[in-house]
């Protein structure tokens, strides 16, 4: 059975060290997502350099410049930028890109919806976004959430929770 474990990180360095060890553990970049808040053009504070960037150049080539999220090349290959209606620019990486991009209206909450995540729970991390966290989850069997839940966890993400459709552990 597919299950999703869902964690929300306060600062880019603990996202990028967790989504590194996923990654060094046999995770693979279609089990992996991060969702962050993005700047709009003009804006000065924050992490981003622009919508389209998320601690590499243009998310449209993908390439790394060893910034936030810098292992993971093929998570980059994959980001978009989003503009989700209450929330703003987003940056999204990994199969959650799509999902979102599907649901932009619904935003992070009603993306989210689609792997087990009740709308309550869902709600509370498009807040969390909102407020600068960076959402990752990965979506995998479940032998192996329970894995990335403590990677989550080692790595300093609160609000760890692994759902699947109709539950939450």
């Amino acid at each position: 059975m597919v299950k999703t474990v869902v964690g929300v990180f306060d600062s880019h360095d603990q996202a990028e060290k967790a989504v590194a060890e996923l990654r060094r553990s046999g995770y693979d970049t279609n089990e992996v997502s991060i969702v962050a808040k993005g700047k709009q053009q003009g804006q000065n504070s924050g992490d981003y350099e622009s919508d389209t960037t998320f601690g590499m150049d243009t998310v449209a080539d993908g390439t790394t410049t060893g910034g936030v999220l810098g292992g993971l090349a093929g998570l980059a290959m994959g980001a978009g930028a989003l503009a989700i209606p209450g929330l703003g620019p987003i940056i999204a990486a990994g199969p959650i890109a799509g999902l979102l991009s599907g649901a932009a209206t619904g935003g992070v909450a009603g993306g989210l919806i689609d792997w087990g995540v009740p709308e309550e729970q869902g709600q509370h991390y498009e807040n969390e976004v909102k407020k600068g966290g960076i959402l990752a989850a990965v979506r995998s069997h479940e032998q192996k959430v329970d894995k990335a839940a403590q990677i989550f966890r080692q790595n300093g993400a609160h609000d760890v929770n692994t759902h699947e459709k109709g539950s939450m552990k």
